[in-house]
């Protein structure tokens, strides 16, 4: 489990660029709908396992998943608000369409729902790719957050 991380949601900037040049990849950045719930957690399921598949059925019915599809097809997600409030997490895109910037979107789109949402600050559970993340939006190491809020999960430590 990795440490998690703390974002300033008010300095998050929009990056209308990388929207820009995924649209032209036809690649959509879109809200999940709860119409579309078994759809998105049977491919967060195949792709990433059922852990993740149930924070993600968790976000879409709370109001925070986000998805990016190409050819109707879902190629990536992130979710808040799915295993804890104000909470980043889980996220993930597809292997073959990773490094075009999708995951980054994803991450931008749901900081934004964040700060609508009245969050000032929002905390990436268990961030994995913690440069990333600190290269995207300036996220800063939380100190003393392993295993943290996921220190009452079964089979946690």
């Amino acid at each position: 489990m990795g440490m998690d991380m703390l974002v300033r949601l008010y300095d998050v900037q929009d990056d209308t660029a990388l929207m820009a040049k995924l649209k032209d990849e036809g690649i959509l950045i879109k809200k999940a709908m709860a119409p579309d719930l078994t759809k998105i957690s049977s491919w967060v399921k195949d792709t990433f396992g059922q852990g993740w598949a149930d924070e993600c059925t968790a976000g879409i019915l709370a109001g925070g998943c986000w998805i990016a599809v190409k050819d109707k097809q879902v190629i990536g997600f992130a979710c808040y608000d799915a295993t804890l409030k104000n909470f980043f997490g889980p996220t993930g895109v597809q292997e073959d369409m990773r490094g075009r910037g999708i995951g980054k979107a994803l991450l931008i789109r749901c900081m934004i729902s964040m700060r609508e949402n009245g969050y000032a600050y929002a905390i990436i559970g268990s961030a994995g790719p913690m440069d990333f993340y600190k290269k995207a939006v300036d996220a800063v190491p939380i100190e003393g957050s392993v295993p943290g809020a996921y220190r009452n999960m079964v089979g946690a430590v």
